[in-house]
Parts: structure tokens; C-alpha cells; sequence
């Protein structure tokens, strides 16, 4: 009757489980378990007069085990050219859905760990966490939201367990975090808040024209949420992220029409990947690495005081902008945080500068869905920085496709009369429009200033445009969380 340490237990040669109610076994093939699993090639080998024990989830009925039975998930062959680690989350989701059906309670996992991936089996821990997820709006009105009393994750030993551990927890917590969890670690991470109107106006006054008709709700204010964190000793890295956080987008004047405004509330998934990954650094505390984080709270709503196309905007930069479509406000609420990120950045150690964004409906269409989309400016392209995150996007099955800013998509926005030196966005939605996903990039680029930090400036700065409109996650269901996983990877050398 004794309960399990939370997240995993370590077994050793013999299954005696304490008080599991089920196992679920993630693997390419039963026939290759490792020795220490060996008791469970028997029964599967018995049910193997079904053809479809490497297509289908199974259940097995396995007296002496825990629960009496067997969740059986085969992730398929993962060694062709097509292939990658999701096969074994997308097993492990397949598996654990099987066992709620079940009524399994207190599951566990195994996932054996496989020569070709070296973190498959944090990976299908991750994949099961995603299915267990409850959301927040369904945990403030249920007074039991877990789905499970506790998720056990075989170890061949103790350390390895551990690890998992540390390490599933760490992240999943950046899934999941909210304004609370984050106020906890506030000795590690420190959070201000800017919302005064004149500030906003001041300082960002792009965000500020998106916000001019949501400011007369007192709810729909916008709201700037800064966030610092400092590792501990000599900082030899220091990444400035900004995150879009559009809390709501009808579209503004140029409203969503025709049924495509549902799911709108998702377009802060930006913002809230920016303050999922500091809850993991909040978590995970690494040494020698600065993250300056900001995320753009604006709701992009439609009234008698909404910006509207034709209007001229100066940035915080100096650059004259004509709008030319309101529902292009994601790069308008970050251009100003990407400028003063960039003001800062000239005084920081190796600083790298990011914006991440569900930005485009040109990246579901380029890219379908799934994947996130990187792309480098000058700097960041020649230290390889868009194909390390797709190498790091690849360890824990967070992908991505790297694009490139090309000449045209500078053109593109270059001001089309005397009234304007930049344009906004044309009149079309991004997925009709050529190189839709690339043009924002350079518009972020050119209306920050960050044009002047180029290679050909004596002081270039790096910079990286990450559009997760395909990434962050289908509507109705569950986001993703993309690129957090890829975020942690790269930079804390998980």
C-alpha cells in the first residue's frame, strides 16, 4: 500500500509495483525489451495471433502485474528517413488515453530507452503529460482537475530515474505555468508590470495604437510583463525575447470575417511560451546565462476608437509607419519591445535577440501544422543559429523549418509614397500573400531599428524570428507549448 515517489519509480529485474493499477509499455517491438523487462515478452508474445498488436493500442490481461493488466503502445519503426522522436510521445499519449479508458488511476510507464534517441523516454514521459493536462479553465472549476491519482516512469536504476524526474517536471511545469507559479520563484525571476497609459503610450506607441480601443474596458487594458532572469556567476550568454501576447484579435476594423475569428484567444501563445520558459529557468536555475523576457498583452478589439488602415505611426525607433491592414497588430505590439531590447542589448554580453509569435496564416499554409518556423537575420545567420534550434528542436520532438528574409521582403515594406517610410502590411491576410511568414520578420527588423545592427554596422546584433502559428497547437484542444521544449534544449544543455 505504499505510494510511489511522485513522476517515477525505479525497478530492478522483478515487477513487483507497489500499487500501480496498470502498466503502459512504449517500445518499437517487444521482442527487444532489455532483460529487466523480460517479463513482459510473454504476454504480449501470446497475444501476438493479432496482426494488429504493432498498429493498435492493446490491452492485455496479465495476472501477477500490477492492475492485472498491460497497455501495449508500439511506436512503430523510428528508423526511416522520415522518422523522428515524436513516435515515441505520440505512442505514449496513444497508451496513456488507453488507460484512463481503462480506469487506470495510478498507471505506469514504460518506455525502455532506445539507441537511435537519446532522450526517448523523457520524451514519452512528455507525451503522456500532454494528455494528462488539464487545462486552467477546467482546473478553477473542478475540485479533483487531475486525471490521474500519479504517473509512475520506469528506471533501470535510481539516477536515471531522478533525472527524468528533474527534468519532466521542470518542463512540464513551463506548460503549465500561470501568474501564481511564477510569483513563487520570484527570487529567482524578477516580473515587472507596466500598464500606465501615458508610459505605454511613450514608450511603445505601436502597442499603444493597437490598445487605443481595448484601454476603454478596464479588463481589456493592455499590459507590458517584464521578466529577468540572472544565472548565477560570470554571465556568457544573455537572450532578449519578446513574446506576443494578443489576449484577444477580432482583427480591429479589418475584422476576422467569415467564421475565422474562433480560437482568437489563442494568439498569446507567444507571450505565454516566453513565461513558460522562465518558469523551467525559475525551475532549473543554470549558471552563466541571462534571459530578459517581454510579453505584449494587448487585446486587438474593434470600435469606434480602433486603429485603422492609412494611419501613421511613428515607432519608438523614429520610423514613420502607414498600417495598412489592423490585423497585422502582432509585429505592431512587438516592434517597440524588440527596439528597447535592442537599446539594452548594446550594453549585454553575447546578447541574442528573439520575438516568437503566432504570427502568420502563411506558416500553417508554407509549413502545415506542427512545426515551428526560425529565421535569422545577417548576425544570427552566420553563427548557424536557426539550424542549432532545428538540431535542438529534434532531441525532445519540438521541430522546426528554417526560412530566410530575403531582399524582396525588405522591399516589400519599404514605404510606397513620402508619407511613409515603412508599410505596415498590405491589404490581404499573410496566407494569400508571397512570403507571407518571411515579410513580418523584416518589418520587426526595419521599424526596431535593428536594420542599423546589421553585418555591415560596426556593432551587429543577432536576431531570430520564430512564427509557431502552426506549432502552437490545434483549436479546439490542447497547445503545445512550442518552442519551449526546443528554448530548453538549446540553452540549458538538458
Amino acid at each position: 500500500s505504499k505510494q510511489p515517489n511522485p513522476m517515477y519509480i525505479a525497478i530492478l529485474f522483478i515487477l513487483i509495483f507497489y500499487s500501480f493499477d496498470g502498466i503502459i509499455l512504449i517500445c518499437q517491438s517487444y521482442e527487444q525489451l532489455p532483460d529487466e523487462l523480460e517479463c513482459l515478452k510473454a504476454p504480449l508474445q501470446d497475444y501476438s495471433v493479432d496482426c494488429c498488436v504493432a498498429e493498435e493500442v492493446v490491452v492485455v490481461k496479465v495476472p501477477g502485474l500490477s492492475g492485472n493488466r498491460l497497455v501495449f503502445a508500439c511506436t512503430g519503426p523510428v528508423n526511416r528517413d522520415y522518422d523522428d522522436v515524436r513516435r515515441f510521445s505520440d505512442a505514449a499519449a496513444k497508451g496513456i488515453k488507453r488507460a484512463l479508458k481503462a480506469g487506470m488511476l495510478h498507471p505506469l510507464l514504460v518506455c525502455p530507452p532506445h539507441s537511435s534517441y537519446a532522450k526517448s523516454t523523457l520524451v514519452a514521459v512528455l507525451g503522456a503529460l500532454h494528455v494528462l493536462y488539464t487545462p486552467l479553465e477546467v482546473r478553477e472549476h473542478k475540485s479533483s482537475p487531475h486525471k490521474v491519482a500519479v504517473l509512475g516512469v520506469w528506471a533501470k536504476n535510481r539516477a536515471q530515474g531522478e533525472a527524468i524526474t528533474e527534468l519532466a517536471t521542470a518542463l512540464e511545469s513551463g506548460y503549465s505555468c500561470n501568474g501564481e507559479s511564477l510569483r513563487e520563484h520570484l527570487i529567482s525571476v524578477r516580473v515587472t508590470v507596466v500598464s500606465h497609459l501615458n508610459i505605454l503610450e511613450k514608450e511603445y506607441p505601436c502597442l499603444a495604437a493597437v490598445n487605443r480601443c481595448a484601454n476603454t474596458v478596464p479588463r481589456h487594458q493592455a499590459r507590458v510583463i517584464k521578466l529577468l532572469y540572472c544565472g548565477e556567476g560570470p554571465i556568457q550568454q544573455t537572450l532578449m525575447v519578446v513574446g506576443k501576447g494578443i489576449t484577444y484579435d477580432t482583427g480591429g476594423a479589418d475584422i476576422k470575417a467569415g467564421g475565422v475569428m474562433a480560437g482568437m484567444h489563442r494568439d498569446k501563445c507567444g507571450s505565454a511560451a516566453v513565461a513558460g520558459f522562465f518558469q523551467i529557468l525559475a525551475k532549473l536555475k543554470p549558471k552563466h546565462v541571462k534571459v530578459v523576457g517581454a510579453m505584449a498583452m494587448v487585446r486587438n478589439s474593434v470600435g469606434s476608437d480602433c486603429y485603422v488602415a492609412d494611419e501613421l505611426v511613428v515607432s519608438r525607433a523614429g520610423r514613420r509607419i502607414r498600417v495598412g491592414n489592423t490585423d497585422a497588430e502582432g509585429r505592431m505590439v512587438m516592434v517597440d519591445l524588440l527596439c528597447e531590447m535592442k537599446e539594452q542589448a548594446l550594453q549585454e554580453v553575447s546578447p541574442h535577440l528573439f520575438t516568437i509569435a503566432t504570427l502568420t496564416g502563411h506558416a500553417v499554409r508554407a509549413m502545415g501544422p506542427h512545426y515551428s518556423i526560425i529565421m535569422d537575420n545577417g548576425a544570427a545567420h552566420r553563427s548557424g543559429n536557426a539550424l542549432q534550434w532545428q538540431k535542438a528542436g529534434e532531441v525532445l520532438g519540438d521541430l522546426f523549418e528554417v526560412s530566410t528574409i530575403r531582399r524582396e521582403d525588405y522591399e516589400f515594406h519599404k514605404g510606397k509614397s513620402e508619407y511613409e517610410e515603412i508599410l505596415q502590411s498590405n491589404n490581404l491576410p499573410s496566407s494569400a500573400t508571397p512570403r507571407g511568414h518571411q515579410t513580418p520578420a523584416a518589418f520587426l527588423i526595419m521599424a526596431s531599428g535593428l536594420d542599423k545592427h546589421g553585418l555591415d554596422s560596426d556593432k551587429p546584433l543577432p536576431y531570430s524570428h520564430i512564427d509557431i502559428a502552426g506549432s502552437s497547437g490545434p483549436f479546439p484542444g490542447v497547445p503545445t507549448g512550442a518552442p519551449i521544449l526546443a528554448m530548453a534544449t538549446k540553452y540549458l544543455e538538458l
